[in-house]
Order: structure tokens, then C-alpha cells, then sequence
């Protein structure tokens, strides 16, 4: 505008070149601070104190190296005193038995620490804090053993077990038990009746965790247990081997109070715990059993239906 141009500041003088931006001056001059960190290298980000907890665990000087409780490659934490005293008298591989301040003592922890002690595993002392920060929040009774993953057998490992013992054999084989309360109360059952093995698949069912072990109060280190791809050709392998399958199916054509053949080498398949047994595995057993049950019950639950079966089963063959 006429007359404005002399005045101060009124016309803004542009400067060559680029302009200076955010990024600073000199050497510092437009650069970024690279690829955001992942969260566990950011110092205040939660998974950073997690990951940092975790080390000081893993530095835990207990010579069995970094917990798990969930199985895998590192080792077990078993909790109970039933189970940790079955373990040891088993034998099982241990590198520490957690006890807890203040424990009230029973018989059961008395053994299980003269039995640490005389193997030479470390007895470590925490307060129950920590020892329900590392299991979980499970139910530990004031102990807990620290020993290596479950160790599965193979299926001819099964087959040289009911040999050895000279009785007709006797195998149980879950399919697509996903509960791993069910499958340790099978494996007491299996026991208490006078199994020789468990056959659980691989994939898609329950392993031998920690839970598996209390729920079978420590009977899991008196039988083998073998974890296999693929359950048909594992069945039909048994059945090359002499032994005759039979299927728990509540409509089945054959009464468990009928069942004839329960002198027989046998292998009885438990379904899992809502479909029950798969076509596959249905259609490759020999014999198909019903639990008589009363009317008002429509069916019973995968660890109950094999202990029913198992005991009558051991009933028929002591007769």
C-alpha cells in the first residue's frame, strides 16, 4: 500500500537457500532418532519392568537355570505335597524344592525334604509371596519341586511295560482331552487299576503339566505316559500289536457290564470332554461301549467314564 513500504517491518525480506526447520543446527541438522525401540527397550513401558523381572529370575542361583510352568524347555515347578513327595520317591530328575516360610510341617514335607536332602537337591526357603508369584496364583500347599519337562516315552515303550509285567495289557488313550485336570486324574486312575500306559496326542490335548501332576497326586512318575502325532495309526498299531480297542460312546452297542473280553489285552479310548470320540478314532476301534447310567444323567465326565471303566475292568480280570 502506498506509503507503507518505508515502513518498519512491513515487508518481510525472504532468505536464500533452505530454511532451518525443527531439526536443529550444524550436524544435528534435519536428523531423526532412527526406528521406534520395541517395548521391552523402552525404559518405563510395562513390558520393559516385565522383561526386567524376568532376568532377575532367570539369575536365580538355583542350578536348575530359568522356571516354567507351562512346560517346554525349561523346567516344571511342581506344586503339592503329595505330588512332590510321589516325585521323589519316583526319583525324578529335581534341582530345588521351594518351601515356604512359616510351612506347617506334616509327614509328607518331612519326607520330601530328608529325600531333597539325601539327593543333594538345593532346599530354598521364600516367603509365600513369592511363591505364589511363581506359580501362578495355583494352589502349591507351601511347596513346590523345580524338576526338568515331563519326559514321554514311546509307544513301543508302552507295549514292553505290559509285557514285563506278564498280565493281558491294559493302555488307556485319551482323544482330544483338552482339560489337563482330567488327564492327571486318567493317569491316577490308570494306576489305581492297574494300566500300563497313557497315550495322549500331541496336538490339540492336554501334556503333562504342572496341573496334570497335582491332579494325579504324584501317580504320574509311576507310568509311562507316551505323547504321540497321530492317534489312529498309533491305535492301529496297537491293534498289529494283539491288543483289542475299545471306545467309550454312549452309544455304543456293547454294555461296560457286558463286556466280555475285558480279560483281553486292551486299549480303552476316552473321548474328549464334549464331542467325545472322534469319526476317525470311532471308526477304528473294535468295540464300542455305554457306561449303563440312570436316566437322569445324560453323561459323565472323560476321567470319570475311564475310572468306571478301568475298575470294572480290574474287577473282571480278579475274577
Amino acid at each position: 500500500m502506498a506509503g507503507n513500504s518505508s515502513r518498519r517491518g512491513a515487508v518481510r525480506k525472504a532468505k536464500k537457500g533452505a530454511t532451518t526447520g525443527s531439526g536443529g543446527q550444524g550436524k544435528q541438522k534435519l536428523q531423526g532418532r532412527g526406528p521406534t525401540p520395541r517395548a521391552e527397550e523402552r525404559p518405563k513401558h510395562p513390558a520393559a519392568r516385565r522383561a526386567a523381572a524376568a532376568a532377575r529370575r532367570d539369575a536365580t542361583p538355583t542350578r536348575g537355570g530359568p522356571r516354567s510352568r507351562t512346560g517346554g524347555d525349561g523346567p516344571d515347578l511342581l506344586l503339592g505335597r503329595n505330588p512332590v513327595v510321589e516325585a521323589l520317591r519316583a526319583e525324578i530328575p529335581a534341582t530345588a524344592l521351594y518351601l515356604a516360610v512359616g510351612l506347617d510341617s506334616d509327614e509328607r514335607v518331612t519326607e520330601a525334604i530328608r529325600l531333597a536332602a539325601d539327593r543333594g537337591i538345593s532346599l530354598l526357603e521364600v516367603t509365600r509371596a513369592e511363591l505364589d508369584r511363581m506359580t501362578g496364583g495355583l494352589l502349591h500347599q507351601g511347596i513346590g519341586l523345580q524338576v526338568p519337562p515331563y519326559r514321554y516315552r514311546d509307544l513301543p515303550d508302552l507295549f514292553d511295560a505290559a509285557e514285563d509285567s506278564g498280565e493281558p495289557g491294559l493302555l488307556v488313550a485319551l482323544d482330544g482331552v483338552t482339560d489337563p485336570r482330567n488327564l492327571g486324574a486318567v493317569i491316577r486312575s490308570a494306576v489305581a487299576f492297574g494300566a500300563h500306559g497313557v497315550i495322549i496326542p500331541e496336538r490339540r490335548a492336554a501334556g503333562v503339566t504342572p496341573t496334570a501332576w497335582r491332579t494325579s497326586a504324584g501317580t504320574a512318575a509311576r507310568i509311562p505316559v507316551a505323547q504321540i502325532t497321530n492317534l489312529v495309526r498309533s491305535l492301529k498299531e496297537c491293534q498289529q500289536q494283539g491288543f483289542t480297542v475299545v471306545g467309550l460312546d454312549a452309544d455304543g452297542g456293547t454294555q461296560l457290564d457286558e463286556l466280555s473280553i475285558a480279560t483281553d489285552p486292551l486299549v480303552v479310548v476316552v473321548g474328549s470332554e464334549g464331542r467325545g470320540l472322534s469319526r476317525l478314532v470311532s471308526e477304528t476301534c473294535d468295540v464300542r461301549v455305554a457306561i449303563p447310567m440312570a436316566p437322569a444323567a445324560e453323561s459323565l465326565n472323560a476321567s470319570v467314564a475311564a475310572a468306571v471303566t478301568l475298575a470294572e475292568i480290574a474287577r473282571r480280570r480278579r475274577a
